[in-house]
């Protein structure tokens, strides 16, 4: 099979690899017709993360038919089309059992293979998917592969962020960062009854994205002056930040009012804050943060997207073929052409 391999930092190829194979009785081997470039393969890309094996196929979402199961799978069957959360859940452990099955006991990440261990990303024709009946979710008909992809991580992520953030109706709130995440975010917060909200993004073009869904777009440079004039000096009553870089917490922070909440997605990958101890201590912050349960979320939100609440499928701006990988990272780590949200089709 084909797949987009990691080789060195802000380096990866196009490799030939011999197919997946199921390994376990609970294994189900997918093959992909649409995989996502997101946000957090960058930290990987950029080396934020290390510990990555050369050749590890690159990727966390993922939508494609069953073509074959393990002998223990039994809610999933061969010629299902189904889509994926990034990390495998069991379903049955003590974390999948009170809704968090991003910490599944048994779970791991798609896309991280260390030290020879580890699971293999969906960015490849196919895959295999560890605890099938946990993980994988059919797709209803009337939801696109498109919108499949989504659910598996970006929208499932917006909303968690914005729940976090404890929306109320006569709340003002800020989303820091307006690339798909951010967007879904902001889509997410306005259906949960917000009615003011500013996004920040240095691109002009991702805060006019953001306007047209509701948002009042803020340069970063002018942001919290802004914020704070609305709000009689106080600032937002809750900042959803979905980057996961210093420079974006750090706005956050200064965007927070005091008693506020800090609602944070992006996957953060240095030692410390970007604020101290003290200035928390100050602000009254409440910092909530974490990975999305996304498979939890995925069955919250898919009748929402099969019903027409939610029209996701245009968020994916770009396609490539897995051939052309790296220029497609270049194209999105780069926000090159207008690029917002990239995939592979297959």
């Amino acid at each position: 099979m084909k797949a987009a391999c990691f080789q060195a930092i802000e380096q990866v190829l196009c490799k030939s690899l011999a197919d997946p194979k199921i390994e376990a009785p609970t294994d189900a081997i997918v093959q992909v017709s649409l995989a996502g470039l997101c946000g957090s393969d960058l930290h990987v890309f950029y080396g934020r993360e290390s510990g990555v094996d050369v050749d590890t196929v690159m990727g966390h979402e993922l939508v494609g038919a069953v073509v074959e199961t393990g002998a223990n799978v039994k809610q999933i069957s061969v010629g299902d089309r189904v889509c994926a959360p990034f990390t495998t859940n069991c379903g049955d452990c003590f974390y999948c059992n009170r809704g968090l099955p991003a910490r599944c006991e048994s779970g791991q990440l798609f896309g991280w293979v260390e030290n020879g261990k580890g699971l293999h990303g969906g960015q490849s024709e196919f895959v295999r998917v560890p605890l099938a009946d946990g993980t994988l979710k059919v797709v209803p008909d009337k939801v696109s592969d498109e919108a499949a992809l989504l659910l598996g991580d970006n929208f499932s992520t917006g909303f968690f962020c914005a729940e976090m953030a404890g929306i109320q109706p006569d709340g003002v709130y800020v989303v820091v960062g307006c690339g798909t995440v951010g967007l879904l975010t902001v889509m997410a917060a306005r259906h949960l009854g917000a009615q003011n909200i500013f996004a920040v993004d240095p691109i002009a073009a991702r805060r006019e994205h953001a306007e047209s869904l509701g948002a009042k777009g803020l340069d970063p440079d002018n942001a919290v002056a802004i914020v704070k004039q609305a709000t009689n000096g106080r600032g937002a009553d809750a900042v959803m930040e979905v980057v996961g870089l210093p420079a974006a917490q750090k706005l956050a922070f200064e965007l927070i009012r005091p008693g506020g909440t800090m609602s944070v997605v992006g996957c953060h990958c240095t030692e410390h804050f970007a604020f101290s101890p003290v200035g928390a201590f100050d602000k009254n912050l409440t910092y909530r943060t974490g990975r999305c349960p996304a498979r939890r979320y995925m069955d919250e939100l898919t009748p929402l997207v099969a019903d027409g609440t939610f029209e996701i499928d245009p968020f994916i701006s770009r396609r490539f073929g897995i051939d052309d990988c790296e220029r497609a990272y270049d194209i999105f780590a780069n926000r090159k052409e207008g690029c917002l949200k990239a995939a592979f089709e297959f």
